[in-house]
């Protein structure tokens, strides 16, 4: 990635985010309170029903990025009236896909291992009428702890009836005693949580990349972000969407700077290459996507702006 200077990447992030409100966030400051309401948007996708759940949010600290100096990075986002003290506000959303037959979940939220404020997803499923045993598939898109403590919780086997699918790169990655003594503190916890998962799911489906949940969702390569991170595609009745999980980390970023990346990346050649790839081709098809901690409900796309590329929030109907 060229070297940036403040004005220039304050420029650059003004033009990626004109007009997805992102002066607010994705919560209030005082949201985080004993008993918030559950944070639940639906859209349709042909027979497919997708629910945006809102498990919580974090303020990721400017040092925890890559490929940028945190003053920069920190210059830039007072200038979008973003600025927090505490760093950049992003969400965690997960992703239920309901049909006459399935339910399925893509990812399960940190559970309050990595934020205060998480931990919300049992009740956002409880207001949509779900209890965990009638889960009957789960998909992990990685094994960062914020996409997969909501399996564990407790030392539970929370989702009891739910063949749980994750890529047999990033489980023979996490599960690696080696790799977890090496890893840094904030990794620790994602390799703990990875090791919970496999014991508490001995049948879980180790995938490779590409595979069919059910007719209409399937996996797709992402390796990048971790070794093994996949997304998965929602297709019916001429209609798509992709859940694209830690591709895009906020629209400040992304997809402007694909050499951006967050200090969670141990392969951060491979992230950033990753990231340029997959905008590029975004933009190229026009493909629908929601990501995890995109201001939610994180639905849109990346266009072209000029000679760079922009996120444009999805404009559409709520599902009744």
């Amino acid at each position: 990635m060229p070297q940036l200077d403040r004005r220039t990447l304050g420029a650059a992030m003004l033009a990626s985010t004109l007009g997805a409100g992102l002066a607010s966030a994705p919560m209030r400051a005082d949201a985080a309170s004993a008993t918030p309401p559950p944070v639940v948007v639906r859209r349709r996708v042909g027979r497919f029903e997708v629910s945006f759940l809102l498990d919580g949010y974090i303020d990721f600290p400017y040092a925890l990025f890559t490929g940028i100096a945190p003053d920069v990075l920190e210059g830039a986002a007072r200038g979008l009236h973003i600025a927090r003290p505490t760093g950049v506000r992003t969400g965690f959303t997960q992703w239920l896909i309901r049909d006459e037959r399935h339910t399925v979940l893509v990812d399960a939220g940190p559970a309050g291992t990595v934020s205060p404020t998480s931990g919300r997803l049992p009740r956002a499923l409880a207001a949509l009428g779900v209890r965990p045993d009638a889960v009957s598939a789960v998909v992990a898109t990685h094994l960062h702890v914020d996409h997969i403590a909501g399996l564990v919780a407790g030392g539970q086997r929370v989702f009891r009836n739910a063949e749980v699918f994750a890529d047999r790169r990033d489980v023979a990655h996490f599960t690696d005693p080696a790799k977890a003594a090496a890893a840094p503190d904030l990794l620790k916890s994602s390799f703990r949580a990875a090791s919970e998962l496999v014991r508490l799911y001995p049948r879980l489906q180790r995938i490779d990349g590409a595979r069919t949940i059910l007719p209409g969702v399937t996996t797709f390569d992402l390796a990048g972000h971790t070794p093994g991170q996949i997304g998965v595609r929602i297709e019916d009745g001429g209609e798509s969407l992709l859940l694209v999980a830690d591709m895009l980390f906020h629209p400040g970023l992304h997809p402007a700077h694909p050499g951006i990346g967050i200090l969670f990346e141990q392969d951060r050649a491979a992230a950033d290459a990753s990231r340029a790839r997959f905008f590029d081709q975004a933009a190229s098809e026009g493909a629908l996507l929601a990501a995890t901690h995109m201001p939610y409900p994180g639905v849109g796309r990346i266009v072209r702006a000029g000679n760079s590329l922009a996120w444009q929030p999805a404009d559409f109907d709520y599902a009744a």
